[in-house]
């Protein structure tokens, strides 16, 4: 890899220029940090020894077209750069699927943390776990990772968006820990319906006309598909729901990250359909951001004839 020196005086005023362009900070030191390999830390030794030379990864030249394509055309710098970290991972990242959000990375220790409920022990035989709409394979990986020995199923609509996962899981994930499906939602685990101790979605819940007045960032590159739930955000949803008593395992959980608004809706959703323990989480932000709720520990749910 060529590395390209300069000054931090040099570095600074450089950042100066572009900031006064347009945009945050914060993004412009993240692309500093993704694509130039400029860690934050060193950015704020440069502002007390600007005297200092730095390496860096590219040329401030490519840099700055980087951000200009970033300001000019709304695009998204984790589709600029073809990475995105989150929680310890550093994921591969394309328009085919939703760029992984930081309050996500709470799902999965929410997840994690059901896997202590006692009444879930005695159905722990198959251990086996699922990804509804797992877009670029985020969540997956990260359940592959922390669960070694459990069977792991990611499912998605998007061709692209699972050949995104694809890469993912073979690069980041144990082998064999997960294996991926091309369908809609629930439908190609149809073999393993009843055998499911943990389930995980993200799912589109944004309602159409929430949408459409999104910023351009994020309505005009990433996609519609993993945006939108519908009238009211809650058609992905209602369908996971439904059928969650019968895919589940006794005792199984199911967590579902919704929009911030609906919060109640989704848990009356779980309890309609016959699942239990139905109970809000917030994120970081004290927003009440996911639901879970579980399969009934002594049911025996029937099995609707194949179609």
């Amino acid at each position: 890899m060529v590395s390209h020196l300069c000054s931090g005086e040099e570095l600074l005023a450089w950042r100066r220029a572009q900031l006064a362009l347009g945009g945050r900070s914060v993004d412009l030191d993240w692309l500093l940090d993704l694509q130039g390999e400029l860690r934050w830390a060193e950015l704020q030794r440069l502002r007390l020894r600007p005297e200092l030379t730095v390496s860096l990864a590219c040329s401030l030249e490519a840099l700055a077209h980087l951000w200009r394509r970033h300001l000019d055309g709304h695009v998204p710098l984790q589709h600029l750069v073809g990475r995105c970290p989150w929680r310890d991972l550093d994921l591969q990242i394309s328009a085919a699927a939703l760029i992984p959000r930081q309050e996500t990375e709470l799902l999965i220790d929410l997840a994690l943390e059901r896997l202590q409920d006692p009444a879930l022990a005695p159905h722990l035989r198959d251990r086996r776990w699922a990804d509804l709409g797992t877009g670029s394979g985020a969540m997956a990986v990260a359940l592959a990772r922390a669960l070694r020995g459990w069977h792991g199923h990611a499912v998605d609509l998007s061709p692209a968006a699972l050949d995104l996962a694809r890469i993912n899981c073979q690069r980041l994930a144990p082998e064999g820990g997960c294996q991926l499906h091309l369908g809609h939602w629930w439908t190609p685990l149809r073999p393993w319906w009843g055998q499911f101790n943990l389930v995980v979605s993200n799912p589109p819940y944004i309602p159409s006309k929430v949408v459409d007045a999104l910023e351009p960032v994020v309505r005009d590159h990433e996609p519609r598909q993993a945006l939108c739930g519908g009238a009211d955000g809650l058609d992905a949803c209602r369908e996971i729901v439904e059928l969650a008593p019968q895919a589940l395992a006794p005792g199984g959980w199911l967590l579902i990250e919704h929009h911030h608004d609906q919060s109640e809706q989704v848990l009356q959703l779980m309890e309609s359909s016959g699942l239990v323990a139905a109970e809000a989480r917030c994120d970081l932000g004290g927003v009440k951001r996911f639901a879970m709720a579980c399969r009934e520990p002594r049911s025996s749910v029937t099995l609707p004839p194949s179609a």
